[in-house]
């Protein structure tokens, strides 16, 4: 069940971040691996930087997006270039 959810929150961050950065996304697949990896991203930065937002799926979701968005901004630089 654990990993549903986590499927989940990628989705909806992948998505999230999709909408955020400019352009649309990848597509829903593609934003639902952005998502997962980007809550990876968003744990490590927000862990680093001593921030706490709680255990709750809004917590989830704001971490995981914000990482995301980090990520979709790694991937949007090096695909231009």
């Amino acid at each position: 069940m654990h990993l549903l959810w986590f499927l989940i929150v990628g989705l909806v961050a992948g998505w999230l971040a999709g909408l955020l950065v400019k352009g649309g996304g990848f597509g829903l697949w593609a934003d639902m691996g952005i998502g997962v990896i980007g809550a990876f991203v968003g744990g490590f930065l927000f862990r680093t930087l001593g921030i706490a937002t709680g255990d709750g799926l809004i917590g989830s979701i704001l971490v995981a997006t914000i990482g995301a968005v980090v990520l979709l901004l790694l991937v949007r630089m090096f695909k231009r270039a």
